[in-house]
């Protein structure tokens, strides 16, 4: 029988998590160093992505490194993959938390604003699992776990763009996690509800009653912390689940169930 310490542990391990110098991707980043892994943090200013870096690497033992750059873009993304493997020489885990949606009601969204949404959301996670997928294929495991929304099940106010562009990462889910199950390569996406982070913040800021009305829709009666979405990431990205693969998995309060 396994034991079940070294399942939870992340000891020797090696993981990608984009948009990671704030909110959500933080909290993921510093779980998963707390569990032993090497990780690289990703975010779009160099500044601000490298002093999160010196931040991080101040509350953990294990190896943080960072790399700034538009990771909808092809080319960016190889630089990422490139410069994990260079440094550490393999790739096991893949978090794909990049992303920001433009949150308007539709028909205030324009072409800019709309690519914007599509870009950073779906592009990310789609180049980034196509160049890190070879080195995961190569080795013969790996573990994606994508950060999808609850909002693409329940259909959220001002959500429709952000929702295009999350429901095509948990599509892609699904087809990545078919196609490579039969290695030790899972897929599969966190689907949460509002978080209580600067996003949420940002909104409220605009809309206060706007984030009543999402908070109201959540059994639970709150927003999720962002600890509450690193938790699960940590847990599908550890051997003990390594039999879960194609799922998407809320962690919502209950605001969907089943």
């Amino acid at each position: 029988m396994q034991d079940i310490r070294l399942s939870e542990s992340l000891e020797g391990k090696v993981a990608i998590v984009t948009g990671s110098a704030r909110g959500i991707g933080r909290a993921i980043a510093l779980k998963l160093a707390d569990s032993g892994a090497k990780v690289l943090i990703s975010g779009t200013s160099k500044e601000r992505t490298q002093k999160a870096c010196e931040e991080m690497q101040a509350l953990t033992n294990s190896e943080i490194k960072y790399f700034a750059g538009d990771l909808s873009k092809e080319e960016s993304v190889q630089e990422m993959v490139n410069y994990t493997i260079d440094n550490w020489g393999k790739i096991d885990i893949l978090v794909n938390n990049a992303g920001g949606g433009v949150i308007l009601p539709f028909l205030e969204q324009t072409p800019d604003t709309l690519k914007t949404t599509i870009d950073r959301n779906l592009w990310t996670a789609v180049w980034s699992c196509y160049k890190t997928l070879p080195y995961m294929v190569e080795a013969g495991k790996g573990r994606i776990i994508n950060i999808g929304a609850d909002s693409v099940r329940n259909g959220l106010w001002e959500h429709a763009a952000y929702n295009a562009a999350k429901g095509g990462v948990h599509a892609m889910t699904t087809g990545l996690a078919r196609e490579f199950a039969e290695g030790d390569i899972t897929v599969n996406t966190i689907a949460p509800p509002a978080v209580d982070c600067e996003a949420l913040d940002r909104i409220r800021d605009r809309d206060s009653e706007l984030v009543d009305k999402y908070i109201d829709i959540i059994p639970k009666g709150r927003a999720a912390s962002e600890k509450e979405v690193a938790d699960a990431v940590w847990y599908l990205s550890t051997d003990g689940a390594s039999f879960i693969t194609g799922q998407v998995i809320s962690v919502n309060g209950g605001s969907n169930m089943l």
